[in-house]
């Protein structure tokens, strides 16, 4: 049980009584005639009453569209639910609201490149690019894709795809031409945006082979627009896209009228045990739920400037991009985080003024390792909310945080991912942060702890799961025509429950510690163990660079296998292995301590940088793995196969 003791941060009144929740909460008072007076009051009131809060929300945002009467409908189905059938609104147009010089977009990539937008110019870009889209035929419906950088080119594409109702899909182009033929090749869109190549690490890729190949690959594709990112141009039969702006257009920026859950953007599952799922999101729910975490859960107010380290393969990208409907600036930055040093993205908050800084617990802890301290070299008084998601940020990482980078500062790590397209846990601004937790449950989503039998836990680990149904769920997934692949990820192990694969527990302090994913839950002689529990402590040992863990079958049982990357130049003895052992023995339990410690020069990840955890599972125990090509680094398995320790 968690104590005050571990609070590192807490709101003076002036933040708390300056936050967009407050004012929030002011509103539903005089509303409802409610005495809502704490965040747990307000969460409490938003899953008992979680029709009046959304519409409530709706009308505190001001979202541009009409809401209708009917709010909620088969509400106590969780998987058939509709939240806001009369509705009409657009999603680009709730972006674009603003029209004046205030800078929309500031860019930057390695040290090649930077430049901004105003809101007017992207208005007057997006109208082009719309205008454009709609004399190839598009309309709503339609799908039109993206293997682009977080850059500039991107955002306007896709607001000028969803001004017309048409759907977005993208990927990053460090992804391979047979990951995105896999992907778009299921969804068939009618467009491709895309480049000639990108930046990284000092590094210039190339990539008009793979465009070629995808080209050839997708029948459905009519045309492609190019990018001259790094200068080579574009193919023999691709549009140019300086050509296309500076065409002009003389129509005005219409906005289709679209329904609350028609489709509007489609991510795609990593597909590394299968091929990828077209997790399709909503237009309304997207909208509403980003919103609602913005502005409520993040404090994010005009004119501040959020920086989300991510790329267009990653559900925060489209997290981002939504933010200009909060008249937000979007700090985009595409290229390495350590490139030319660990300082870099620091000078980037300190150049741009940066109030929210979004990055992985990878990051951070990257960081620690390498001895920065951001804090010592830099004035960061911008910042007020830092957001961190991708995998567990571990207690000591709470300590890194604020002795190392700033003391005043709201430490969010925040938890979802792409099958809501937002998250079930949340930072929140009114709140203290107490170290190795989240600070709590989001708005509206009705979160609880089950264990494998559905009984709802206190203060103990179990699957979180989501007990009601909410605006941002899935439509659907693509090409799933009865349903049953939507069923059986969500709802197949508890009835009219929603389970998200998360293995987790509630805190007094009614916040959540999360373990790892359910999945990758290490079972030795029957007790659950997640996997963050080892990474947590082994990762802070000096010679670890990182680790990966795994359950391998043994003796009619579970053994717990461990590779680590150490330090450069360092080799794993028996004493390092013991050292190892008995810290996960001290600071966790018997059950936790590895049977086998083995060294590995790479761990294999996902695209958008999380370990595969059930991918090494798969090769030590000498199964394939399916779409190997779906990693950022496939050839990194090779070194877990036929392993003499693991016979």
């Amino acid at each position: 049980m968690t104590t005050t003791e571990s609070m590192l941060w807490a709101p003076d009144e002036q933040r708390i009584e300056s936050a967009e929740i407050s004012a929030f909460i002011r509103f539903a008072n005089e509303k409802h005639a409610l005495k809502l007076s704490s965040y747990d009051h307000l969460y409490q009131w938003s899953i008992s009453e979680k029709q009046a809060f959304w519409s409530s929300y709706w009308d505190f945002s001001g979202i541009v569209g009409k809401k209708g009467e009917k709010i909620l409908v088969d509400g106590e189905d969780i998987e058939k639910a509709t939240w806001f059938p009369d509705a009409l609104l657009n999603y680009a147009e709730n972006l674009l609201q603003n029209r004046s010089d205030d800078t929309a977009i500031h860019f930057k990539v390695e040290n090649k490149r930077e430049s901004s937008l105003s809101y007017k110019e992207l208005h007057t870009q997006v109208s082009v690019v719309a205008a454009w889209l709609r004399s190839q035929g598009v309309v709503k419906g339609d799908r039109v894709a993206a293997y682009m950088a977080n850059m500039p080119e991107t955002l306007v594409a896709m607001l000028a795809a969803t001004s017309l109702g048409a759907i977005w899909t993208s990927t990053s182009p460090d992804f391979g031409a047979q990951s995105v033929i896999e992907r778009f090749g299921q969804t068939r869109p009618k467009v491709l945006f895309t480049q000639d190549g990108y930046f990284y690490n000092r590094k210039t890729v190339d990539i008009r082979q793979k465009v070629a190949d995808i080209s050839n690959a997708i029948d459905s594709l009519e045309a492609i627009v190019n990018v001259s990112f790094i200068g080579l141009g574009a193919a023999q039969g691709l549009i140019d896209w300086s050509d296309l702006l500076s065409a002009g257009t003389d129509e005005e920026l219409e906005f289709a009228a679209c329904r609350f859950n028609d489709p509007l953007f489609i991510l795609y599952s990593s597909g590394t045990t299968g091929q990828p799922k077209c997790i399709t999101h909503k237009v309304g729910g997207t909208l509403l739920q980003h919103r609602k975490e913005h502005q409520l859960h993040c404090d994010i107010k005009p004119g501040d400037k959020l920086f989300y380290f991510t790329t267009c393969g990653w559900m925060m990208w489209n997290w981002l991009a939504t933010a200009l409907a909060s008249r937000a600036t979007l700090v985009l930055y595409d290229g390495s985080p350590f490139y030319p040093n660990g300082n870099v993205l620091w000078d980037y908050v300190d150049e741009v003024g940066i109030t929210q800084f979004g990055t992985s617990a990878k990051y951070i802890d990257a960081l620690k390792k390498h001895g920065y301290s951001p804090k010592e070299t830099h004035d960061l008084s911008s910042i007020r909310t830092l957001c961190s998601t991708g995998s567990v940020l571990a207690p000591e990482s709470f300590d890194f945080v604020y002795d190392s980078i700033k003391q005043d500062v709201c430490l969010s790590s925040i938890s979802g991912g792409t099958d809501i397209m937002s998250c079930f846990v949340l930072g929140c601004p009114i709140l203290p942060v107490y170290r190795g937790q989240s600070q709590c449950r989001g708005l509206g989503m009705a979160v609880e702890v089950y264990d494998s039998e559905g009984k709802s836990l206190t203060e103990e680990k179990g699957e979180l799961v989501c007990t009601q149904t909410f605006p941002s769920q899935p439509a659907y997934f693509w090409g799933d025509e009865s349903g049953q692949k939507y069923h059986d990820a969500y709802f197949a192990e508890y009835e009219n429950i929603w389970h998200h694969g998360d293995y987790v527990s509630l805190t007094p302090e009614g916040g959540v510690i999360i373990y790892g994913r359910s999945d990758a839950t290490l079972n030795p002689g029957g007790v659950r163990i997640g996997t963050a529990e080892i990474y947590r402590h082994v990762e802070q040992l000096d010679e670890v660079i990182e680790g990966i863990v795994v359950g391998q079958d043994w003796e009619d049982d579970v053994r717990v296998v461990l590779f680590v990357v150490l330090q450069e130049g360092l080799q794993l003895d028996e004493a390092l292995k013991k050292k190892i052992k008995q810290t996960v023995r001290t600071q966790c339990t018997p059950r936790h301590v590895p049977a086998k410690v083995i060294q590995v020069a790479e761990i294999p990840r996902t695209k958008s940088g999380k370990i595969v955890e059930l991918a090494v599972r798969e090769v030590i125990h000498g199964r394939a793995v399916k779409n190997v090509h779906a990693l950022a680094n496939p050839e990194a398995l090779a070194l877990y196969k036929d392993l003499p320790g693991l016979s």
